[in-house]
Parts: C-alpha cells; sequence; structure tokens
C-alpha cells in the first residue's frame, strides 16, 4: 500500500483532534493526528502496541502517571494495556503505528 500525502480523508476524534489513516498491512496501522493548541485526549488504553513520533509542535504525553514533556523529533512507545492521555500545548502534528491494525481507524 502506498499515500501520496494530501489534505483530504482527515475525521475528528474529540474536540480539537483529528485522525487519518495513512497506510496499513496485515499487522500495522500508520495514522497521522492533528492535534489544536489545548485539546485533550482522556485517559485510555487499548489492546493495541503504540509507537509515535512528533513531527511539530508541542504535548504532553502522560504514560501511567508519568507526564513528559515532548517536542518535535521526540518518539515513544505504549504497550497494549497501559493506560495514557495527551495534552496538545501547541498545535501539533503526530505519527503513530499501532499494532495490531486499529480496524475502526480504517475507513
Amino acid at each position: 500500500m502506498f499515500c501520496k500525502h494530501d489534505q483530504e480523508g482527515y475525521r475528528e476524534l474529540l474536540p480539537g483532534i483529528r485522525m487519518k489513516s495513512v497506510v496499513y498491512g496485515e499487522k500495522t496501522l500508520m495514522t497521522e493526528f492533528l492535534l489544536e493548541e489545548g485539546s485533550f485526549l482522556p485517559a485510555h488504553d487499548h489492546i493495541h502496541e503504540q509507537t509515535g513520533y512528533l513531527v511539530s509542535g508541542k504535548i504532553f504525553l502522560t504514560i501511567e502517571g508519568e507526564k513528559l514533556e515532548v517536542n518535535p523529533g521526540d518518539s515513544w512507545n505504549i504497550p497494549d494495556g497501559v493506560s495514557h492521555s495527551a495534552e496538545a500545548v501547541l498545535d501539533s502534528v503526530a505519527v503513530e503505528v499501532f499494532s495490531p491494525r486499529r480496524e475502526e481507524y480504517i475507513s
């Protein structure tokens, strides 16, 4: 699968948080998240391992109660079943890969 970048196909997950699935295979799914300054993703967990990279902006990522300042070029991995949340300090772009792929994110 190959995907050319464009501005189409984003959907709002929560106020100020938009995402789109970029590419996916049998076992993984890559997504791009656009987070507006001040948006908040409440604490949650899921069965998917989640690996991410902050392209631009600034966020606070809380993993199992540990609050981390995330700047462009920083990356993270969240094992399945681990509670995490995010807060956008600035308008931000993050790319994340989920395994197994998140079927609900495939449009």
